[in-house]
């Protein structure tokens, strides 16, 4: 399961430690992102994990983060992969 939050940027220490301090989320996968250019002033948080972890993360970031769904999360989602595979692209060129 995958999901995606925004965090504003006063905040996001706040949703950080949370979330990592956290028994059950800090066992999935916890990467923040900045949200610039789709969305000014904080970052993204994307948690891939299990169903419970979700949900925990999903719990704790109640009152601080708001999940990003429809259009936005896939916007999101491709600018991700878009970086990692730049970043891939950049580590191939260090084994040859």
């Amino acid at each position: 399961m995958e999901i995606i939050l925004f965090v504003e940027k006063s905040r996001s220490r706040e949703l950080e430690e949370k979330l990592l301090k956290d028994d059950i989320v800090s066992r999935g996968n916890v990467i923040f992102r900045v949200s610039e250019p789709l969305r000014e002033g904080g970052f993204y948080v994307r948690i891939l994990g299990s169903e419970e972890q979700c949900s925990r993360a999903k719990t704790l970031a109640q009152e601080i983060a708001e999940e990003v769904i429809g259009e936005e999360k896939e916007k999101v989602l491709k600018a991700i992969k878009e970086e990692d595979e730049r970043m891939l692209s950049g580590f191939s060129g260090i084994f040859k």
